[in-house]
């Protein structure tokens, strides 16, 4: 029961003790695992709260203090902290019949229990936790998320994260929500001596697209558009904005600035989808474009396939209609079969396929039986083209609200520098989520210049 503040329910102890007992063989559970389990708890009520605690308990601050000095038992974070203790103190004690070779990587698979898509972004996590540190702006530096996932990131080594804005304004936040600002770097777009240049290199870029001199000293007051300049100019690798900023307000200023990669003539959005059994599938276009042509879904559904390769899937793209190979002579389904015919020429060794309805796509049964020419490999598809961004989006948030499935995005593909846009609702970990991917895209943009 958790009837008062800091009564101890037994879901805080049992379950996380027995796992951590168990997964090193202990031969019993002593005084010296309890105390590391107490310790353990003790350590993480000092930690950030999730979000996700939060809206548990009446969307109500809960902060270190009187009234807390122990996790909620909804706070699942709680797996991660105390049954490694438990297992450590098993090791040390004596009890244990089997050794942790890996501390991290045990953690890693702890953090698998806790849902598919915790388990889809250890790799991702991980990646970027390997490598130097790549430096990450946030636009909306005095946004009490964007914060707390900066102290965040700075704690588990993703990034270093620059927070743009006033000063004053993210010191008081941050000192609201007991933020330590170490190692987190704040810069004033209205005070910084850059502006200057990134005035002058816009000025030339948007001089014949209606921008002038004293405009683009105006726009570069806001923290967006600074953020677009900084990564455009490298004194950044990365950029993740929109918890307070509308999709257009993020994407706009980024394609007029920082633009297209050369590979590319347009970007996309892409949602990763993970169903309850943890399968995963990759949806193009859902955020960007509103109705694309057949050319624009053919570069759609190559860049959504280089997106699941780079997160360890080998795509197989289905483009989607309410047509099954030819049976509707509809302009729609014309369409998504001149986009296949497009795909086909453009990529030959992709395995790519269509028009197909969602449920051929996704039923290897269906595909084998009613269309064994199919040229998907022998499996069903993982990469799903939508025709347009309406059927796109509404796939994606009906598979989120009532379909059970866990989201990860929206991922911004096509960009020629990182650039990620947030839903106004990402709490901290889909900023922390986002900024990795954000993180490995930098990496991977570096990896391709070398690769040239």
């Amino acid at each position: 029961r958790s009837d008062y503040p800091n009564q101890v329910n037994n879901v805080l102890g049992f379950p996380f003790i027995f796992r951590g007992a168990l997964d090193v063989r202990a031969r019993a559970i002593n005084d010296a695992m309890k105390l590391a389990a107490a310790h353990a708890l003790a350590e993480l009520a000092r930690e950030d709260v999730p979000d996700a605690v939060i809206r548990s308990y009446g969307d109500e601050p809960i902060t270190y203090g009187p009234d807390y000095i122990i996790p909620k038992p909804f706070d699942d974070r709680v797996l991660l902290w105390v049954s490694p203790a438990v297992a450590r103190a098993a090791i040390e004690s004596g009890v244990a019949r089997r050794e942790v070779k890996d501390w991290d990587g045990y953690v890693d698979l702890l953090e698998t229990r806790l849902g598919h898509s915790r388990g889809f972004m250890v790799p991702i996590i991980n990646r970027a936790q390997r490598r130097p540190l790549k430096k990450i702006v946030f636009p909306e530096g005095d946004e009490k998320p964007i914060l707390r996932a900066a102290q965040r990131l700075v704690e588990e080594e993703i990034c270093r994260p620059v927070l743009l804005g006033n000063p004053e304004s993210i010191e008081r936040v941050a000192t609201e929500l007991k933020v330590d600002l170490t190692n987190i770097e704040i810069v004033n777009p209205m005070e910084d001596d850059r502006r200057f240049g990134y005035r002058e290199t816009l000025f030339e870029a948007r001089a014949r697209k209606g921008v002038t001199e004293t405009r683009a000293r105006r726009l570069l007051f806001r923290t967006r558009w600074f953020g677009m300049m900084m990564l455009h100019e490298g004194d950044a690798d990365g950029l993740v904005a929109g918890v307070s900023m509308s999709y257009a307000d993020v994407i706009r200023p980024a394609l007029q600035t920082i633009g297209r990669a050369p590979d590319y003539n347009r970007v996309a959005g892409l949602y990763v989808i993970i169903t309850a059994d943890g399968r995963q599938f990759f949806l193009a276009d859902t955020t960007v474009n509103i109705e694309p042509t057949a050319e624009d879904i053919a570069e759609i559904a190559r860049m959504s396939a280089a997106t699941a390769r780079r997160f360890g899937a080998v795509p197989r793209v289905a483009m989607l209609s309410f047509s099954n190979f030819g049976d509707s002579s509809h302009a729609s389904a014309e369409k998504m079969r001149r986009a296949t015919k497009i795909v086909h020429e453009t990529a030959p060794g992709l395995l790519a396929d269509g028009e197909m309805q969602a449920d051929t796509a996704v039923m290897k049964d269906i595909l084998d039986e009613s269309f064994p020419f199919n040229r998907l490999g022998g499996d069903s598809a993982n990469v799903l083209i939508f025709p347009n961004i309406d059927a796109g989006n509404v796939a994606y948030k009906l598979l989120m609200r009532i379909g059970s499935c866990e989201a990860i995005g929206p991922i911004l593909m096509g960009m020629n520098r990182p650039v990620h846009v947030l839903q106004t609702s990402s709490d901290v970990q889909d900023i922390v989520n986002m900024t990795a991917i954000t993180v490995n895209d930098a990496w991977q943009r570096r990896y391709d210049e070398d690769e040239e």
